[in-house]
């Protein structure tokens, strides 16, 4: 037999990996930016699983309870809000939500929903992905001592870039309905973001701004559908 007391010493947070032992669920559509948050948790010493929509976080936690969720309020199948309010309530409840999006109106939604947290998307920053999740949680699950602050920005892989943008171009070109739209031009307008790619932010915030308004918007469409065909077939996307 055993006897894990022994080994807790490894599981315990230290100055320079102060998320040992956390297992941390995000609940994100896009690879990219998921990709960016497992290397962030590789640093600090946190284990990430990932659910790409709704249904597949409650099938997540029927099974286990991570110590910290990470909710993208934009997903495929609805609001992350609804998954936030729900958890909030829940006994026993998750010891850290935080909600993140490209929108910055989202905080308030998702604040509202009982969020303890909230960060706007690119979240790249290592100090500033370690600081969310820390102040959040109890004392005696902490690093005692002073830590060093993390300055370093996560690059996260291109390939997943990539398979971002074809899965959008696959919805840009199938028939869409209103719905649809708002999904893919929010999602794509998140990866762009955290890829830091402007020509591909401005081509969705048309497109949101055009069906905003109820202008045309076949045209803007167009255009956000060649922009992301043109990155699946770059070899070096970004």
């Amino acid at each position: 037999m055993i006897d894990d007391d022994a080994f807790d010493h490894l599981r315990r947070p230290t100055v320079t990996r102060p998320l040992l032992g956390l297992t941390i669920l995000a609940v994100e559509d896009s690879l990219y930016a998921c990709d960016a948050l497992r290397l962030m948790c590789l640093h600090s010493g946190a284990r990430l699983r990932r659910a790409d929509c709704l249904k597949s976080a409650r099938r997540h936690l029927q099974v286990y309870r991570p110590s910290v969720i990470f909710i993208d309020l934009g997903l495929p199948d609805g609001n992350g809000a609804e998954l936030i309010e729900d958890l909030s309530r829940s006994t026993p409840r998750v010891g850290v939500i935080l909600a993140c999006s490209g929108d910055p109106f989202a905080e308030n939604v998702a604040l509202a929903a009982g969020a303890d947290g909230f960060l706007a998307k690119p979240i790249a920053n290592l100090g500033a992905f370690q600081h969310a999740i820390l102040q959040h949680l109890p004392n005696d699950t902490r690093p005692s001592g002073l830590h060093p602050v993390r300055t370093d920005t996560i690059q996260p892989d291109a390939v997943a870039f990539r398979e971002d943008m074809a899965f959008a171009a696959e919805i840009l070109a199938g028939p869409l309905d209103l719905q649809a739209i708002s999904y893919v031009t929010s999602f794509v307008r998140g990866v762009a973001m955290t890829a830091e790619d402007h020509v591909l932010e401005h081509a969705a915030a048309d497109l949101a701004l055009a069906q905003s308004k109820g202008l045309p918007i076949h045209g803007p469409m167009s255009r956000l559908a060649r922009l992301a065909e043109t990155r699946v077939q770059d070899a070096v996307a970004i």
